[in-house]
């Protein structure tokens, strides 16, 4: 069984007892954290949300924060003497799926 989530802005497909890093959310860890279900599978049938799967929600355990990859932001303009080099590194938030529930399925 598994589902597709959206959270940050992005949608993940995960599956119970999986490490899952999102975007940073405002739990703490240890926490649970629930998310509706856009697209939920058990292997036989497949529901599809309009927008969202109505009675289906993903449970997930709050692990921790994590920082991502430092990226570097390089600015240049030629012959203007413009040079200015920055860095971000953006906040992740690590969750481990619990459950997959819906009445339907």
């Amino acid at each position: 069984m598994y589902a597709v989530i959206e959270t940050g802005g992005k949608q993940y497909k995960v599956q119970p007892g999986e490490r899952l890093r999102v975007e940073k959310l405002g739990a703490e860890p240890g926490a649970r954290v629930s998310f509706p279900v856009l697209l939920l599978a058990d292997g036989t049938t497949v529901q599809v949300g309009t927008p969202t799967v109505p009675s289906a929600r993903v449970t997930a355990e709050v692990l921790g924060e994590e920082k991502g990859a430092k990226l570097i932001i390089y600015k240049f303009r030629r012959r203007k003497g413009y040079r200015r080099r920055t860095g971000h590194r953006q906040m992740y938030t690590a969750l481990r799926i619990l459950d997959i529930t819906s009445e339907q399925a």
